[in-house]
């Protein structure tokens, strides 16, 4: 989760119920919504994707953190860092470009779940909670699969938001796609 100041044993801690000094309010939400989301993700994970649960996967994440959460944004969002702006998404065409995404039958579990995730964090579909609600959506395609999760460590936060800058002026999302293949999804060794 980028751009929080808390620690690892703070976010043990936070999920144990126990209060941490120094930690912003809304940091403990975004950990607490996370918490929840895995939960209903790992509960429902042998369920279709749809667009309603791909909303549903909003509504964990960006809970008490936006004026709506598991709905389509109606307005316009800047991005930091870069003059690129999202069109406001119509509920029509998104349905349709989820749908060509998760039922393209050329593409293996893998390319579905970056597709998904460059996709819906350059869509910015939502409020708040675009890039957690794109990874826990390239998650739920991965584990379905049998094809490992998906999560972006401290270690490549820098690189990856550099290759994610170049992706919102661009369009072009193979360089970010190739880099996630390589050091953000771990697949499971039998």
């Amino acid at each position: 989760m980028e751009n929080r100041a808390v620690t690892f044993p703070q976010t043990q801690t936070i999920l144990n119920g126990v209060n941490v000094p120094n930690v912003q309010l809304d940091d403990i939400q975004a950990i607490l919504n996370m918490r929840d989301a895995w939960k209903f993700l790992l509960n429902t994970v042998n369920e279709e994707i749809t667009f309603e649960y791909w909303c549903r996967l909003n509504e964990y994440i960006a809970r008490n953190e936006a004026l709506e959460w598991g709905k389509l944004r109606t307005g316009t969002v800047g991005i930091s860092g870069t003059d690129y702006e999202p069109p406001v998404p119509n509920k029509e065409k998104t349905i349709e470009e989820l749908t060509d995404i998760l039922y393209d039958t050329n593409a293996s579990a893998t390319d579905k779940a970056l597709k998904a995730f460059t996709w819906g964090i350059r869509g910015q579909f939502f409020w708040d909670g675009n890039k957690r609600t794109s990874l826990m959506l390239a998650n739920k395609i991965l584990i379905l699969a049998g094809a490992g999760i998906m999560t972006i460590t401290d270690k490549y936060m820098e690189q990856f938001n550099s290759l994610l800058l170049d992706y919102y002026n661009t369009g072009e999302r193979e360089d970010l796609k190739q880099f996630l293949y390589q050091n953000a999804i771990q697949g499971i060794t039998i």
